[in-house]
């Protein structure tokens, strides 16, 4: 399966390279990354609709910036190679290092998650991953039963494991996301991680800890229901993938069918929710 690279040049680059960025997440786009003021998105080349993709340029048209691109066509095995070229590690507070397998471990940080991201979303370089992971952070998980929803690489849960968790369920729409997390799991020694294929109606009938969900805002507006009936009592629900503009949009929603609103955190134009039953 060959895969598409896009190649944005957005002016003015900041914020709309984050807009533009989840928009296309929307329509099956994954691996950002930017380099020196270039945003570079991939996406299968079965997945690509022209119609969809344009409708999201047009989206733009008034509203003072400027878009152009360069697609190019990477042949499947090419894929790990474009991503080793642009794979730098994540830093954390010098409390995790997300690295790629071909870096060298920084012995300086407290843990280290090796990840193979392939076309799965989740290294840590976007805002929401990184919100979501310096929250686990601050988490003693032992004891707790955790979901990890939109598990992309399986980096949260992942990290949920090296935080002292032993029942982590990890679930993904995308059959090869699913594989990928899988991967990473063995490549991490992680034993306590279940991986699963499937849409939030896996859940239904059972109970969680802890639920963290880095999707789309819209995806997680359909989803609030279900996460609120998967809860035990006083569990906590961590929510990403949106703007700082939506979380008004999300507390209340997730308000008017019963959860409370705990805190929020955000990085740059993005944000993160948390919420408890």
């Amino acid at each position: 399966m060959n895969h598409l690279e896009f190649q944005f040049n957005i002016k003015p680059f900041h914020p709309w390279s984050d807009i533009l960025m989840a928009y296309l997440s929307e329509i099956n786009f994954h691996g950002f990354y930017e380099k020196e003021g270039v945003l570079n998105a991939f996406i299968s080349e079965i997945e690509f609709v022209q119609e969809d993709f344009q409708q999201i340029l047009d989206s733009f048209d008034g509203k003072g910036v400027e878009i152009s691109f360069v697609k190019n066509i990477i042949k499947h095995k090419n894929w790990n190679a474009s991503w080793e070229s642009n794979f730098s590690p994540v830093e954390i507070n010098e409390e995790l290092c997300i690295i790629a397998p071909f870096h060298e471990r920084n012995e300086k940080f407290k843990r280290t998650i090796v990840i193979q991201p392939k076309m799965s979303f989740g290294t840590g370089h976007h805002q929401t991953t990184y919100l979501m992971c310096e929250a686990i952070l601050q988490l003693d998980l032992r004891e707790k039963k955790i979901l990890d929803m939109g598990a992309g690489t399986g980096v949260l849960a992942i990290l949920c494991e090296k935080q002292g968790c032993t029942d982590i369920t990890a679930i993904d729409i995308e059959e090869w996301s699913v594989e990928n997390c899988i991967e990473n799991c063995i490549t991490n020694n992680c034993d306590h991680i279940i991986s699963s294929c499937g849409d939030v109606d896996l859940i239904a009938g059972k109970k969680f800890d802890v639920i963290f969900a880095n999707i789309n805002k819209n995806i997680l507006k359909s989803h609030l229901k279900q996460y609120f009936m998967s809860l035990n009592k006083n569990g906590l629900l961590y929510l990403s993938g949106f703007f700082s503009t939506d979380i008004n949009e999300l507390r209340v929603l997730a308000e008017s069918i019963g959860l409370k609103y705990k805190s929020t955190n955000t990085k740059d134009e993005w944000a993160m929710l948390i919420l408890q039953k």
